[in-house]
């Protein structure tokens, strides 16, 4: 592959989009979904479920930033780069680049080696990539609209193997980085990591999930308008496990320190799978095993978090004993002391990838991806206790997703589409 350096490529969106266009009429509402495909090649190891490989920013307009994996040199590698979408529709391709100015390219590692992405309050934009008990691998633009160079060397825990990092965005500008620590036989912790805007650096916020024979899948994580900052994460049995448990929530004041349950109850940190505050615990035939090809018990695997103001909304697939080895969709949502949990999908097996918004007038809205079929990707809504889903892109043939709500109160979707080496952006 020719070694493009730094340079930033641009193209009219116009051109690509002209057959990629579809009006999506779903049952319980009337938005329309426009669908670009990303004018660059994609990898076909750009998948995962943990993954945030997609930010917003309001500007001049609404600027959109996919993290994905491009070909590398051979068919067993790949190479990480943002696509930058302005507001007028031009993308812009931005490589990760290493200290002699090449770009990265690492091995192909299905469900770990994926990038996550932010954009913080000064422009510059975060991109941690390709870590499966890896050091860090960290990119870092200086500027905004600036190169992406290697910063790994400015982050804590150097040395440590890292794996499943997600980050967001505050609303004052700072990030929030969670990732699984450590490549312990007998457990590995969660941590969670804050960027000061203002002074340019990373510091340690707490180790926030930790037990013995246990390890920490760090699913997602948000920052409210207060600067609460909201986590999701699963426990599997240590060393690792495709199937997890326990899927929890925590929450963390920066202001005091200190970090909560959904009621506001202090908790103890590190917590473990008996004090988190547990909204998915084990049910009938539950068993905690590293037997990824032999365990068909009831297991989570890939859940995602969004806030209706300060109260957290969760999307996330559980394999139960009834659910004839499928993976359905679910909503819960904190009530009382306890979580309410509703089936939004059980109609055949779904892809190991989950998004959920919160609308203004739709309240919340989850995406999924099923196994197979004509129509892949769909959004479900709730109306009087009844989920009805739809396909919001009609014809597309995604096999993953991604979801991030924009300031203009709009859902942009980042949908790869594996068989095809092709990554689309739809916004509804």
């Amino acid at each position: 592959m020719r070694n493009v350096g730094a340079r930033a490529f641009t193209t009219s969106a116009a051109a690509l989009t002209a057959a990629l266009t579809f009006a999506a009429t779903a049952q319980a509402t009337t938005a329309t979904t426009v669908v670009e495909k990303v004018p660059y090649a994609m990898d076909s190891s750009n998948q995962a479920a943990w993954w945030t490989p997609a930010a917003t920013y309001k500007g001049n307009g609404e600027y959109t930033y996919f993290a994905f994996n491009e070909p590398g040199t051979t068919a067993t590698t790949h190479r990480p780069a943002v696509a930058r979408r302005a507001p007028d529709g031009t993308w812009n391709r931005l490589p990760l680049l290493r200290s002699d100015g090449t770009q990265a390219e690492y091995t192909d590692d299905n469900g770990h080696n994926q990038p996550s992405v932010a954009r913080d309050g000064s422009g510059r934009l975060h991109v941690f990539t390709s870590m499966h008990c890896d050091t860090w691998r960290y990119f870092r633009s200086d500027t905004a609209g600036g190169a992406l160079t290697d910063h790994a060397g400015g982050l804590p825990d150097q040395g440590a193997g890292i794996t499943y990092p997600v980050l967001t965005t505050a609303p004052d500008g700072d990030l929030y980085l969670a990732a699984r620590v450590g490549c312990g036989a007998d457990q590995r912790p969660g941590k969670l990591y804050h960027w000061d805007n203002a002074t340019a650096t990373w510091s340690v916020v707490a180790t926030f999930g930790s037990a013995l024979n246990r390890s920490v899948y760090p699913d997602d994580l948000q920052v409210d308008a207060a600067g609460r900052v909201h986590l999701l994460y699963e426990w599997s049995k240590a060393p690792a496990s495709g199937f997890r448990h326990q899927l929890s929530y925590l929450r963390y004041d920066p202001a005091t320190g200190e970090f909560a349950d959904h009621t506001g109850a202090a908790l103890a940190v590190p917590t473990t799978p008996d004090t988190s505050d547990v909204l998915q615990g084990l049910t009938a035939g539950e068993e905690w095993s590293t037997d990824n090809t032999g365990y068909t018990g009831p297991a989570v695997q890939s859940a995602k978090l969004t806030l209706d103001g300060s109260t957290p909304k969760v999307a996330f697939r559980y394999r139960s004993a009834d659910s004839a080895g499928d993976f359905r969709v679910y909503y819960a949502y904190p009530s009382g002391a306890g979580w309410v949990r509703q089936t939004v999908y059980a109609g055949g097996q779904t892809a190991a990838a989950i998004g959920i918004t919160w609308d203004g007038t739709e309240g919340k809205r989850v995406y999924y991806v099923t196994a197979s079929g004509a129509d892949r990707v769909f959004v479900a809504t709730e109306a009087g206790g009844a989920w009805t889903s739809s396909s919001p892109t009609p014809g597309l043939t995604a096999d993953r997703l991604a979801v991030r709500r924009d300031t203009d109160g709009q859902d942009v979707l980042y949908l790869p589409d594996t068989a095809h080496n092709s990554l689309y952006y739809a916004r509804r």
